[in-house]
């Protein structure tokens, strides 16, 4: 299904991208994995969308999945994930863009709208966290809705920074399961994508030693004050039981000016695996009423 694969030169490093779909199709959808730390592979469903005539093209930002690994950390921020996004736009001459983030890259994705909104066709976000404090305080909400003994294993266990010991992965597991992605067997690309976050040096750093202990340097930041700038057609989605709770998207829907919201009603942290017909079904649509 790749038509093409290969590395683009971005701010003097080699990123990895995957192109798919007509070289000459009338848009172009453009999607960025979440983590940070994590690889474009968990994101293979939107190709889907080449179905209705779209090129999609997904990449690994820097340190991530098969692009460089640079020495230190100075580059791994948001700021240098916007200029990765931009490089890889004018450098693959995709021209303006159906931008699709998920999870961290919807925070990026929008991000990327504040400051380049003028080279988007369209925003879509997928369990996208504009208030990284919040989406932390939603998630610790969830938790307290775990059985008392995860809920225990957790709190007990990161108060210790115990993060290895084995009662507390299990719990974490346990909440993976109910609110990352819920299916009984996971995609090959999805657990691909969650061991390189591990493997990786950007996820420790940027978000910290799992999904719902935020504590590296992304812990604090909050764009909710600058969505209203974004006036491109924007489309919100999530899932009922996701990780990034239905509670984050609605500040994202209200923060921009139209945008639609779409909630998957069986699916977590990731639709389009979970409900990922239905899913694409949508996204398909809705890019579809933007073009038209």
């Amino acid at each position: 299904m790749v038509d093409q694969e290969g590395f683009a030169r971005i701010l003097g490093h080699d990123l990895f991208y995957r192109s798919t779909g007509p070289s000459d199709a009338a848009a172009t959808v453009l999607g960025l994995h979440g983590g940070p730390g994590a690889s474009h592979d968990y994101l293979v469903p939107l190709r889907d969308l080449t179905r209705w005539g779209y090129r999609v093209v997904l990449f690994d930002q820097l340190a991530c999945g098969r692009s460089e690994i640079p020495p230190g950390t100075d580059l791994f921020t948001l700021a240098h994930h916007v200029e990765q996004t931009e490089g890889i736009r004018t450098t693959l001459g995709l021209g303006k863009v159906h931008l699709i983030g998920s999870s961290y890259g919807g925070l990026l994705a929008l991000a990327y709208a504040i400051k380049y909104q003028q080279h988007l066709r369209s925003l879509v976000t997928i369990g996208g966290l504009p208030d990284v404090p919040f989406a932390q305080a939603e998630m610790n909400r969830l938790i307290d809705e775990m059985s008392p003994e995860d809920a225990r294993a957790i709190r007990l266990h990161s108060s210790r920074g115990e993060f290895t010991n084995p009662g507390y992965l299990q719990a974490t597991d346990r909440f993976y399961r109910r609110y990352l992605c819920r299916l009984p067997e996971w995609p090959p690309e999805v657990v691909r994508s969650l061991e390189l976050c591990t493997q990786r040096p950007v996820y420790p750093y940027m978000n910290g030693p799992n999904e719902f202990t935020i504590s590296g340097t992304i812990r604090d930041i909050n764009i909710v004050p600058d969505l209203p700038k974004i006036r491109v057609p924007t489309l919100v989605t999530g899932g009922r039981y996701d990780e990034v709770t239905p509670a984050v998207a609605e500040q994202i829907e209200t923060g921009i000016a139209g945008s639609r919201r779409v909630t998957f009603e069986n699916s977590s942290h990731m639709p389009f695996w979970e409900e990922r017909e239905k899913f694409i079904a949508v996204v398909a649509a809705f890019l579809q009423d933007v073009d038209r």
